[in-house]
C-alpha cells in the first residue's frame, strides 16, 4: 500500500528491460530523495506485456521498498496505453514519466517535477532541440525527429519544439481533461497530449535538457511512417477539416470539384487544337459516343457489387455505381489517383463496409482493369506481328520517336515505356494474387514483421491481412474471377467504341477492320499509359500514345489523331464529371461523416452474404 501522503507519481514504461530497470528504479528514488520529502512520493514500473524477467524483477522491488510500485499487463498495452493506466491507478497530483534508459540526464528531474508541483505549468516537458544543453543526437535519429517535430509544428499548430523527449510531467487535472480525448496508445500518445493540452490553454513548459541516446534505436517503417504519420493527419482531419465540414459543405465541395475536374483539362491541352478538332466533327456522332460511354458506368457497378459480393457485402447496382462516379471524379482532380480512396469513403459511410475492405476491393477492380487493357492491346499485337510484321516494324520506330517533333517525340516514348511497365506489373500481379491465395504461408505477417518490431506491428499486419485476404478470397473463386473479368472485357470493350464513334465524328474514310483493331489498340495502351500519376485530368499521356498509335497504323496525321484523341478524352471526362456531380447530389456524400465512419447516420447497414 502506498502512504497517503503521496505528492508526485513518477511512472517508469518498461517492455523488456530486464537489464536496466532495477538500476533505473534505485537511480529514480535517490534523486528523487534529494528533493522531495520522504513519504511524498512513488515510483511504478508499468512493463508492457513483458517476455523477459522484467515482471519478477518489479515485483521483487515493490515487496522490498514500499516506495515502489509495480503495474502488470499481461498483454501489450502500446506505451500510451501503459502510461494511461499507471497515471490511472497513481496517487499523486503531480505525474510524471521518463524514459527507463535515462537517457535524459537526472539532474533535470527536479525541475520536470517541481514546474508542475509548484503550479506555474500544467505539462512540463524537456527539449533536445532547445539550445542551453547538449542533445548528442546521430543524424539517422535527429533528422526523422526534426522533420516529425516539423510537421506537428505546421500541420497541427504546436509552439513547442521537440514533441517526443520522454521526460514530461502533468498535473492531475490536465492529464484526466486530456486522457479520454487522445486516442492514440502507442508512440503519439505524448505528442496527442501536448498538442490538445495547448489546444485547451493549459500552461506547458518546455526547457532544454541535456540528452544521450542509448541502445541501438532507428527509424521504424511501421511505427515512424504508418504509426505517427497516420496520427498526424488524424488529428489534423479533426482540428482543421472536421468542425467545418458536413453533409451539406460536403455536397457543395464535391459539385465544385466536379466543375474543377472539367476546367482543368483546358489547363493541359492546347485549346486552339480543342477548338479545331470539335469544329471537325460531327456532334450528333460525338453525342452518340458519349451515350455509349455512359452505358459502361451501371456495368462498372455491377462489376463493383460482384467484387463486394465475394468479400460478404451485398450492396444495390445503383448505389455502387454512383459511389465509382464520385472516385472517378476525385480522380480527375487529385493527382497520384488518389480519388479512388473518396469510394472507400463512401462505401463505409453509407454502408459500413470496412476501410480494409474498400480498399482490397478497388485493388481487384485496378488489377481486373490493367489486365484486361493489357490483354487487349497484346491481343491486337501479336495478330499484328503474325499478320502484318511491316506493321510492327513502322509502330518500334514510332514508339522510338523517330519522326516526330521533340516534345511529341519525348511523349511517346514516355507513353511506351510506362505502358510496357504497367502491362508486365499488372500481369505480375494475377499470377502473384492466385499464387498466393492457394498457399497456406502468411507472406503478409512475415513482411510486417520484418520491417518493424515496434508494438505497431501487430495492429498494422492485422490490417494489411485482411486488406491482402480479401483480394485473395476473390481470386480463390474461379467462377467469380471469370464472370468478373468478363464484365472488364465488355467495359473496356464500350471504352473502345466511344473512341470508335469519335473517329466516325471526324469523317475517317477507313476499312472497319483496321479501325477496330487500332482502336483497341490505341485506347489499351492509351490507358496503359495514364497509369503513372501525372496532371490532374490525365490529359497529355494519352493523347500523346493515342495520337502515336493511329498515325502510324492508318492514314491519319499525327495532329488529326490528337485531335480525335483529345475529344475522346473530353467526352469521357465530361460523361464522368457530370455523373460525379449527380452521384454527389443524390448519395449527399459527407467525407467527414465518412472519415469518421459515423454509424448513428448510416442509410443503410451493412448486410454480410450468408454462406
Amino acid at each position: 500500500m502506498t502512504e497517503p501522503g503521496v505528492e508526485v507519481s513518477v511512472v517508469l514504461p518498461a517492455y523488456n528491460e530486464a537489464d536496466t530497470i532495477e538500476e533505473t528504479v534505485r537511480t529514480t528514488l535517490e534523486t528523487l530523495d534529494a528533493f522531495l520529502p520522504a513519504g511524498s512520493y512513488e515510483v511504478i514500473v508499468a512493463e508492457d506485456g513483458c517476455e523477459d524477467e522484467t515482471p519478477e524483477i518489479a515485483a521483487r522491488l515493490a515487496a522490498e521498498d514500499d516506495r515502489v510500485r509495480h503495474f502488470h499487463s499481461d498483454e501489450r498495452l502500446g506505451r500510451g496505453g501503459a502510461l494511461n493506466a499507471a497515471f490511472r491507478a497513481a496517487e499523486g497530483e503531480t505525474l510524471a514519466y521518463f524514459d527507463t534508459d535515462l537517457a535524459t540526464d537526472m539532474r533535470h528531474l527536479e525541475q520536470l517535477i517541481e514546474s508542475v508541483r509548484s503550479g506555474d505549468a500544467d505539462l512540463a516537458t524537456g527539449s533536445r532541440w532547445i539550445p542551453g544543453e547538449h542533445a548528442d543526437r546521430p543524424a539517422k535519429r535527429g533528422i526523422p525527429s526534426r522533420g516529425f517535430n516539423l510537421a506537428v509544428r505546421g500541420l497541427l499548430g504546436s509552439e513547442l519544439r521537440d514533441h517526443q523527449c520522454g521526460f514530461k510531467a502533468f498535473s492531475r487535472e490536465a492529464f484526466e481533461t486530456l486522457v479520454d480525448e487522445v486516442e492514440d496508445e502507442h508512440w503519439f500518445w505524448d505528442t496527442e497530449m501536448l498538442v490538445r493540452a495547448q489546444r485547451r490553454g493549459f500552461t506547458v513548459e518546455e526547457f532544454p535538457v541535456e540528452w544521450t541516446p542509448k541502445g541501438d534505436s532507428k527509424v521504424d517503417l511501421v511505427r515512424d511512417v504508418f504509426g505517427m504519420g497516420s496520427q498526424i493527419l488524424r488529428c489534423f482531419w479533426e482540428f482543421n477539416v472536421s468542425p467545418y465540414a458536413n453533409r451539406r459543405t460536403g455536397t457543395v465541395v464535391g459539385v465544385l470539384l466536379s466543375v474543377v475536374a472539367f476546367a482543368l483539362m483546358f489547363v493541359y491541352i492546347d485549346v486552339g487544337a480543342f477548338v479545331d478538332a470539335v469544329g471537325d466533327a460531327d456532334p450528333a456522332l460525338v453525342a452518340a459516343g458519349a451515350v455509349v460511354y455512359l452505358t459502361s458506368w451501371p456495368l462498372r457497378g455491377l462489376r463493383y457489387r460482384d467484387i463486394l459480393a465475394e468479400l460478404g457485402y451485398r450492396e444495390s447496382t445503383w448505389f455502387l455505381t454512383g459511389a465509382v462516379f464520385i472516385s472517378q471524379t476525385g480522380n480527375l482532380v487529385i493527382p497520384a489517383r488518389a480519388g479512388d480512396a473518396i469510394r472507400a469513403y463512401v462505401v463505409k459511410a453509407r454502408r459500413g463496409i470496412p476501410y480494409t475492405t474498400g480498399f482490397a476491393s478497388l485493388t481487384v477492380e485496378r488489377v481486373y482493369d490493367l489486365l484486361t487493357i493489357t490483354v487487349l492491346a497484346g491481343g491486337v499485337l501479336v495478330a499484328l506481328t503474325a499478320f502484318a510484321p511491316d506493321t510492327v516494324a513502322e509502330l518500334a520506330a514510332t514508339a522510338a520517336g523517330e519522326g516526330l517533333a521533340g516534345q511529341e517525340s519525348q511523349a511517346v516514348q514516355q507513353a511506351v515505356v510506362v505502358a510496357s511497365a504497367v502491362g508486365v506489373i499488372a500481369v505480375a500481379a494475377v499470377v502473384a494474387i492466385v499464387w498466393s491465395a492457394r498457399s497456406d504461408t502468411n507472406y503478409v505477417r512475415r513482411v510486417v514483421e520484418w520491417a518493424s518490431d515496434d508494438s505497431y506491428t501487430e495492429l498494422v499486419a492485422s490490417v494489411f491481412e485482411q486488406f491482402v485476404g480479401d483480394i485473395q478470397r476473390v481470386a480463390a473463386d474461379g467462377r467469380a474471377f471469370a464472370r468478373i473479368g468478363a464484365t472488364s472485357i465488355v467495359i473496356w470493350t464500350i471504352d473502345v467504341a466511344t473512341a470508335l464513334l469519335v473517329f466516325l465524328a471526324f469523317g475517317l474514310d477507313v476499312a472497319l477492320v483496321s479501325l477496330l483493331a487500332v482502336g483497341f489498340f490505341a485506347v489499351s495502351v492509351g490507358n496503359l499509359a495514364k497509369v503513372i500519376p501525372g496532371p490532374p485530368g490525365g490529359i497529355g499521356i494519352y493523347e500523346a500514345a493515342f495520337a502515336a498509335i493511329v498515325s502510324t497504323l492508318l492514314p491519319v496525321s499525327f495532329g488529326l489523331a490528337l485531335g480525335v484523341a483529345i475529344v475522346d478524352h473530353i467526352v469521357k471526362n465530361v460523361v464522368t464529371v457530370a455523373g460525379g456531380a449527380a452521384s454527389m447530389t443524390w448519395l449527399n456524400v459527407s467525407l467527414t461523416e465518412a472519415v469518421e465512419g459515423d454509424e448513428a447516420d448510416l442509410s443503410a447497414d451493412a448486410a454480410p452474404v450468408e454462406e
